[in-house]
């Protein structure tokens, strides 16, 4: 049985730059580098498995297989689905790695902004052009 590696759609795969358009709507491209990313980690012999509260919905999880066959995406994934399964890593843009200490876990929950959020060079990345 091959391992498995779980990627979060919205924000590790679509860029999701636009933001939330709707369950079946993806209107952004993918995140830079992430073809090569998804191919090396199923190259190596994982389970990719794809991960997003659109496929609560049969239109939503269709929309999420017809964008990844439109980018070429399709083939690095072995199967899409709504709840998260076992896996030795979850890949998501919204979440906190525990490092053994909750005491300082509300800190991290008030500080924290997704990757494509943060401040770089005085500006917010959706201050960059």
């Amino acid at each position: 049985m091959k391992k498995t590696v779980v990627f979060d759609f919205d924000g590790v795969i679509h860029s999701y730059s636009s933001g939330w358009k709707g369950e079946s709507n993806i209107p952004d491209p993918p995140v830079p580098g992430i073809d090569l990313a998804l191919k090396e980690v199923h190259d190596a012999g994982y389970e990719v498995v794809v991960v997003s509260t659109r496929c609560s919905s049969l239109a939503g999880k269709t929309a999420i297989e017809n964008w990844l066959d439109m980018y070429g995406l399709d083939q690095y994934v072995d199967r899409v689905c709504k709840e998260k399964p076992p896996a030795i890593v979850y890949i998501d843009d919204r979440a906190i790695c525990f490092d053994g200490h909750p005491e300082t876990l509300l800190d991290k929950i008030e500080r924290f902004q997704p990757w494509n959020k943060r401040f770089t060079k005085g500006l917010k990345a959706d201050d960059r052009k």
